[in-house]
């Protein structure tokens, strides 16, 4: 008997799901931004409502990198540094300016898709120090500290990294302990457990008794890991599985993680709608200091940064209100004329409702 289609597997799925629940209804948030885009697309949300409500989390790198965070970036491309960012980081609004507006006004800035171009831009321009801005999670930190180390080792003098690397254990356990997010399960992102694995997220099962399942981004990918999920809620057994084996394992990539570890130590870091939390985030380690823009430039703080202040992305990214419900989605606020960083970012909860739907 030939094998069943993906659509064919999600129907059957679907149907699982739905028999497993009955009346019963619950909350899942999928935790990365890459998650929330391929739910959108493939519309999930619709095929699992009513019974299942899933919220996005606070997996988008761009989005939860903090006004003050990018006003330094602002502050590096107004005094002719050279600037190399990924392309997201560009249209983010900070007191009413861009770092795009700035590269239209003459500033020089560099999109770029890997940290190491950043460092062959230093090489090409040996009298101007080359600033990478350095957002993501642990996903992004090993590329970072290979561009660091490719850097030290070639005596790359002029580049440094403006680094904002954040990690996303610390802010899970915020969430676990909210009353106003209300989360029953988690679908955990699968690019940052290729790197940290499935042991980071045991708190989760052991602590707060919630589920979550580690899957990958296909649609059926999702959906075999929606109904662990949904399992583990009935059966009221809470484990964290790894429903994404060809990528993640229990202890995770051991040789990223050793680096990451010479390149970096753990640090307080400001997220977007949750503040200062501890030892979530990652700064350059005392051995490559002379590639830490904030050491070696001595960049001003800008505490009194903001965004747009009708902007909800604070409350988006943590699951406790919906893209639609935002005053500014879809009326001010879009694709071609965003409002703030989950709309702009290509990971943003906004844009990928946006593009897709709920």
């Amino acid at each position: 008997m030939p094998d069943l289609s993906a659509s064919a597997q999600i129907k059957e799925i679907e149907s699982a799901i739905k028999k497993l629940l009955g009346p019963r209804k619950i909350r899942l948030m999928e935790v990365c931004g890459t998650h929330t885009v391929a739910i959108s697309r493939a519309g999930l949300r619709t095929i699992l409502a009513p019974q299942i409500d899933l919220i996005s989390g606070p997996g988008c790198p761009v989005c939860v990198t903090p006004a003050p965070h990018i006003a330094k970036t602002l502050w590096l491309a107004n005094n002719e540094y050279i600037v190399a960012t990924f392309g997201d980081m560009m249209k983010v609004p900070v007191n009413g300016t861009s770092l795009s507006e700035l590269q239209a006004q003459g500033a020089e800035i560099r999109i770029v898709y890997n940290p190491l171009e950043a460092v062959q831009i230093a090489q090409d321009n040996p009298d101007n120090e080359v600033v990478f801005i350095g957002v993501g999670f642990e996903t992004t930190a090993p590329t970072i500290a290979g561009a660091i180390k490719t850097a030290h080792k070639h005596k790359v003098n002029n580049f440094s990294v403006l680094c904002s690397v954040k990690t996303i254990p610390i802010p899970m356990e915020i969430i676990c302990q909210s009353p106003d997010i209300r989360v029953d399960g988690f679908i955990l992102p699968g690019h940052v457990s290729a790197v940290i694995g499935a042991k980071p997220y045991k708190f989760i099962a052991e602590k707060y008794n919630m589920p979550g399942v580690i899957t990958g981004f296909e649609p059926l990918d999702i959906m075999k890991g929606i109904l662990l999920l949904t399992r583990m809620l009935i059966q009221e057994k809470p484990t964290i599985e790894i429903a994404y084996r060809r990528a993640v394992t229990e202890e995770g990539n051991l040789s990223a993680q050793k680096l990451i570890e010479e390149v970096f130590t753990p640090c307080d870091s400001m997220w977007r709608g949750l503040g200062l939390l501890p030892s979530s985030g990652l700064k350059i380690a005392d051995k490559y200091s002379d590639f830490d823009a904030q050491r070696k430039l001595n960049i001003p703080d800008f505490p009194d940064a903001t965004d747009n202040p009708e902007c909800k992305c604070a409350q988006v990214i943590l699951g406790k209100i919906k893209p639609l419900q935002c005053p500014l989605f879809g009326k001010v606020c879009d694709i071609q004329n965003p409002q703030g960083p989950c709309m702009i970012s290509s990971e943003g909860a906004c844009a990928a409702y946006f593009k897709y739907g709920y």
